[in-house]
């Protein structure tokens, strides 16, 4: 695949504001730009590739994303409301406390990135590819992540709250003080998961899932038991 920097389409160092997109963007390359507080709500940037571009507190609420790349960026504070962001690729760079909610992510992928505090709430995101994603205090209430892989993925103090995770498998992630209530973790594999903080009276969440015998025990030592 060619380096999208060597696009005959593409922008370079610049700052953009709503007028430099507002015809149809599609297939433009933007490369260490500056976009902050910028209002680019509802605008067609669809395949849009954004590589090493500031972002921060950009609106990009009911834009069109889909197929968009987000390349080592940083996008703190960004807001995505309503944005159509399906197949959308975020690889690298940092999205911590932006808001994607009622957003569409169908088949997105986020992968080495950061989203601490990030708000999905009531955002589609079937078939959404996490790995090595930071979601720690993230909002994902309701979220439906059946027979999904998460790898290095910390949803540590993260709201939880009526996920589906049946037939899940986590491999090196994190459970960690998340608000699980109400959550389905039926046929889930949960050995590669840092469950600390959930107690015992909590366990009955994870009814039908595979835990490890150190998480058993773990559990089980809540009662004064050991696992031997």
């Amino acid at each position: 695949m060619n380096d999208p920097a060597e696009s005959s389409a593409t922008i370079c160092g610049l700052e953009i504001r709503r007028a430099d997109l507002a015809e149809p963007a599609s297939g433009r390359v933007l490369v260490d730009c500056t976009l902050d507080d910028g209002d680019f709500h509802d605008l067609d940037l669809s395949e849009v590739v954004f590589k090493r571009c500031s972002l921060r507190r950009a609106r990009f609420d009911g834009a069109r994303l889909g197929g968009a790349q987000f390349l080592q960026c940083r996008g703190g504070e960004g807001s995505f409301v309503g944005a159509d962001l399906d197949e959308a690729v975020v690889t690298g760079g940092d999205f911590n406390n932006a808001s994607f909610r009622r957003a569409k992510l169908t088949s997105a992928r986020l992968q080495r990135c950061k989203l601490t505090g990030a708000d999905f709430t009531d955002a589609g995101m079937l078939g959404v590819v996490l790995e090595e994603v930071l979601l720690a205090y993230a909002r994902l209430p309701g979220m439906a992540f059946r027979k999904s892989t998460f790898r290095q993925v910390d949803f540590s103090e993260a709201d939880l709250r009526k996920c589906d995770f049946r037939l899940a498998v986590f491999e090196d992630s994190s459970l960690r003080n998340a608000s699980l209530d109400g959550c389905r973790f039926e046929q889930a594999d949960l050995r590669g998961a840092d469950l600390g903080g959930v107690e015992l009276m909590d366990a009955r969440l994870f009814r039908g899932a595979v835990i490890s015998r150190v998480q058993a025990a773990e559990l089980l030592s809540q009662l004064g038991l050991r696992v031997l």
